[in-house]
């Protein structure tokens, strides 16, 4: 059996589609019975809380593998490191954590630092691991896609620097592959696009898909934390998403990798792709030959 963490959110949704895709039973894991909406055939609930020894058992009794991901908050490496523990005693055979691209203990990023932490936990536990480093999010915008349909534009604290996005099904193909074949184990993929693009270089792809002009604006750190704070982000997840972006605008995130291609033997998709997917949620137009 397969247990899949963080089932609710954007990656978590697209494994649990990805591994019905390959017909694959498994368990999305959810703090609540009722959270997580429709669930793909095959695909089936069990409760469990990150901060509950006891539920975390409950819901790995059986499992051979796992995905492991959670909210980003101050607590993610206890609750990363607590489920560690609780899946070595459940049994299990293979973690497949979502970690981050550069994730260094040395890294200036909280979260690159939290994220080496538990790597380093797993290695020690003696289970089988799988390590998932993608970089920036394509699906990330569509977080500002509000913004973008009304104003025709988003912000970052970013300049000119170009970051080698990656798109969420990727992730999620690469999880399926590592929750279900051989070969994966001891294995860790760093996840990229096919090409390192700006935030501008994003905003013209954006507008070509859409068929309307979508501009970037580079922006200080205070302005980040400004919309960050009020959309009610706690000051710790602010200040870490303050040093995400630093990193980027120092061109850190700016390598292509091929990861994707290695774990799956299929090609990274693009931001094209993207951005024609998602065009009606940035307020694309129909385009009428």
């Amino acid at each position: 059996m397969i247990l899949v963490t963080g089932a609710t959110g954007t990656n978590g949704r697209e494994i649990l589609k990805a591994l019905a895709a390959k017909q694959v039973p498994a368990r999305a894991m959810v703090r609540a019975a009722d959270e997580a909406g429709d669930l793909p055939p095959g695909i089936t609930r069990v409760e469990g809380d990150f901060d509950d020894e006891a539920s975390l058992a409950r819901a790995l009794t059986g499992v051979e593998r796992a995905f492991l991901l959670t909210p980003s908050t101050e607590h993610a490496e206890a609750q990363q490191k607590r489920f560690v523990a609780a899946a070595v005693d459940a049994g299990v055979r293979h973690i497949v954590k979502l970690s981050q691209f550069a994730a260094s203990p040395d890294s200036p990023v909280r979260f690159l630092r939290y994220h080496a932490a538990v790597e380093a936990t797993i290695r020690a536990s003696g289970l089988d691991w799988t390590f998932l480093r993608p970089n920036l999010f394509m699906q990330g915008l569509l977080q500002f896609a509000g913004m973008i349909r009304d104003q025709g534009m988003f912000a970052a604290p970013i300049g000119d620097a170009r970051v080698s996005v990656v798109d969420v099904r990727d992730n999620a193909a690469v999880a399926a592959a590592a929750l279900t074949g051989a070969g994966h184990a001891g294995r860790t993929y760093t996840l990229t696009g096919p090409e390192a693009l700006s935030h501008a270089e994003m905003a013209a792809r954006l507008s070509a898909a859409t068929g309307r002009t979508i501009r970037f604006v580079d922006a200080s750190d205070d302005d980040l934390r400004h919309a960050m704070a009020g959309v009610g982000m706690p000051e710790w997840q602010v200040e870490g998403l303050v040093e995400d972006y630093a990193h980027y605008a120092r061109g850190e995130a700016s390598v292509v990798e091929h990861g994707v291609q290695e774990a799956t033997s299929t090609a990274a998709r693009d931001f094209d792709g993207f951005a024609r997917d998602h065009a009606g949620a940035f307020g694309g137009v129909e385009v009428r030959p």
